[in-house]
């Protein structure tokens, strides 16, 4: 091969170098991928963030009264309705500030809710106000103000009166009675059922206990229950739960 032609060769070759990445750029580039499922948007904290209620109440049967008061749990908050034909409506608590806002004894309601089948009691997802409109929905616990702060100083007190009825907790199990003077009693299901002669409708009887009154009613939290207050029996608290934090070092 003379010298002329190893020249052409080479210059051949730098020009073929050259041109490829020329070619490169020159190709169209490929699509982009498809974009991918967008990222969830963030809800804004605290109780707008799934306020709504699982079930549509307006689903649920619709049962309609005339409020004669509130029921209390131990500690005064407003747990529930009794209305004038006796049923007993059973709200959360942690909702006690709403529902005395927007019902009050002598209203008329509507509540939606799950009735019970051998009692006068409901477990209300929904009440609302016939006249006002009003209605307060369960939309589960950590929705709403609730129960705030340390339990109301009670006193220790006596009552005596006549039993008007039972009352229950949301599973139907009794939890205490209703005198006929408005005084609530609380006690623990397993000694409301223990001694349930002294819960009769009609039994008059003698409690004590700590006592709380407030604006919505008075409720004793029953330590002793009998028929007169020197024949008593005293109620049987469960232990506290034990400490899982173990021994102190």
């Amino acid at each position: 091969m003379n010298r002329s032609q190893r020249l052409l060769i080479v210059a051949g070759t730098a020009l073929v170098s050259c041109a490829i990445p020329g070619l490169l750029y020159a190709q169209p580039l490929p699509p982009p991928p498809p974009p991918g499922p967008a990222a969830p948007a963030q809800l804004p904290p605290g109780p707008v963030a799934g306020a709504a209620p699982l079930y549509d109440p307006q689903q649920l049967p619709a049962i309609n009264g005339t409020v004669t008061r509130y029921t209390l749990t131990p500690r005064g908050d407003v747990d529930g309705l009794i209305l004038s034909d006796g049923t007993e409506v059973h709200f959360p608590p942690h909702l006690s500030t709403q529902l005395v806002y927007a019902v009050r004894p002598g209203d008329a309601v509507t509540v939606r809710g799950l009735k019970a089948l051998s009692i006068p009691l409901v477990a209300a997802v929904s009440i609302t106000n016939n006249r006002s409109g009003d209605s307060v929905t369960d939309a589960g616990p950590g929705f709403g103000p609730g129960p705030k702060g340390p339990r109301q100083a009670g006193q220790s007190m006596t009552v005596q009166g006549r039993v008007q009825m039972a009352l229950h907790g949301p599973r139907g199990d009794v939890n205490g009675a209703l005198l006929e003077d408005g005084t609530i009693l609380r006690l623990p299901p397993p000694e409301a059922e223990r001694l349930g002669a002294f819960l009769a409708p009609g039994q008059t009887i003698a409690a004590q206990g700590d006592g709380i009154a407030t604006p919505m009613g008075r409720v004793l939290d029953v330590q002793a229950i009998g028929f007169s207050p020197t024949q008593l029996s005293f109620i049987q608290r469960p232990p506290p739960p034990p400490d899982k934090r173990g021994p102190r070092p």
